[in-house]
């Protein structure tokens, strides 16, 4: 029987999930957590890049005149571009300026000036923008890349609550009243959260090169230093990637019109399947959310069409009281499950199901697993963590995706 954690101990010195870990990180996250509380000294703002911001950047050499006409030309909204960038950064200065008032010490970074010094010197990350925000200082705030395996707590406000969701961030009445939400975290008025994260380890003689991230999100070609961070086992057989997804990593191929070519195995299964699809998502309760819902979601009219088809073989009458709508609505509620919940939810998008495919028959498109390792035939794939930091993964390579207790974000709950 193949045992490919067995196969990892052997080759890199990789160790699985243990009650040791699981101590560890209660000890840290028990009265560490408390101490830190006492101890808010620093905040580290992450400011979200507003598309004014963004234009700026990518045309340095036009004055502010010439730059609002070039957008304007382009039949672009500027004035609406300036209003919400001000809308943001009116927020970014109150929470700025309300921890300063309690005498914290707040500096702010963006998107392209965020740094490993940064990180390692705040007792609080504090990201002000959307979701995508939040993941960027999540991302960033992992222990791979701070000295120490330092665990810094990571709390988000929503910038424009009207038009983003913020899911991650604090609940929205915390975007006006910005003083209130800052006294309650420095009296403690809250709850702790841990939101489980998805290490990735890339496996076998492919890793002995430092592979090159990318940055989705990035539009000059500037070196940037998180980018050099990376654990290497003792042989040199394995590298775990240093960012850890708080949402998902999907593997696939890049083009999305070309089928992602995947060997699959799940929880150490006996069996590897050969998969052909539109690419891999593996969420976090964190992310099922967001994604997986997405892609997995039942609309009401696919209800309907089902319940045609079920009322053709029932009794005349035997359905008329069941609602579509509530029944699509707790089929979609059911996807999301707890952000602390160790499981992985791996979706299979488009998974191709006629003739051959899957090989062998029997995996589901969608389930629940501990670990899940995956070895790509694509030609021209990347595993990409989170929506932002890409990897190159074509034919032959291979990776683990597992959760580990000590790897959770750590952030607050305010939810009354």
């Amino acid at each position: 029987m193949f045992h490919f954690k067995q196969l990892l101990r052997n080759v890199s010195g990789f160790q699985p999930n243990t009650l040791q870990n699981v101590l560890k990180v209660r000890r840290h996250f028990g009265s560490g957590v408390e101490n830190a509380r006492e101890k808010l000294r620093r905040v580290l703002i992450v400011s979200k890049l507003t598309r004014l911001e963004f234009e700026k950047l990518r045309e340095q050499q036009l004055s502010d005149e010439c730059l609002e006409q070039k957008i304007r030309d382009r039949g672009t909204d500027y004035d609406a571009i300036k209003y919400y960038h001000h809308l943001h950064k009116d927020v970014e200065q109150k929470v700025a300026r309300s921890f300063r008032q309690h005498g914290i010490e707040v500096q702010v970074v963006n998107r392209i000036t965020i740094h490993k010094d940064a990180l390692q010197w705040a007792d609080l990350i504090v990201p002000i923008g959307g979701d995508g925000t939040f993941l960027l200082a999540a991302g960033r705030a992992s222990p791979f890349f701070l000295s120490n395996g330092k665990r810094t707590p990571v709390v988000g406000f929503n910038s424009d609550p009207r038009r983003s969701e913020g899911r991650l961030m604090l609940p929205k009445q915390y975007s006006v009243q910005v003083d209130e939400a800052i006294r309650r975290i420095m009296a403690n008025e809250f709850r702790w959260m841990h939101r489980s994260r998805i290490r990735t380890t890339l496996v076998g003689a492919a890793t002995t090169e430092r592979p090159s991230p990318m940055d989705l999100h990035e539009f000059h070609s500037q070196p940037v230093e998180h980018k050099e961070v990376m654990s290497m086992a003792p042989n040199g057989k394995s590298r775990i990637l240093p960012y850890l997804a708080l949402n998902e990593v999907f593997i696939g191929e890049m083009l999305s019109a070309r089928v992602s070519h995947l060997h699959l195995r799940i929880d150490n299964a006996d069996i590897v399947t050969k998969t052909k699809s539109s690419g891999l998502c593996v969420s976090t309760g964190t992310g099922s959310t967001s994604w997986l819902t997405s892609m997995n979601r039942l609309s009401t009219n696919n209800v309907n069409d089902l319940l045609k088809i079920v009322r053709r073989r029932t009794a005349p009458g035997a359905l008329d009281n069941i609602d579509p709508e509530s029944v699509s609505q707790e089929y979609n509620d059911d996807l999301v499950f707890a952000p602390d919940d160790p499981r992985l939810c791996y979706s299979i998008r488009e998974q191709i199901c006629i003739g051959v495919w899957p090989n062998p028959k029997g995996l589901e498109s969608r389930g629940f697993a501990k670990e899940i390792f995956v070895k790509s035939r694509c030609v021209d794939a990347s595993l990409v963590i989170d929506g932002s930091i890409a990897y190159n993964f074509n034919d032959g390579a291979r990776a683990l995706l597992e959760v580990y207790p000590e790897d959770s974000l750590l952030t607050i709950d305010m939810d009354d």
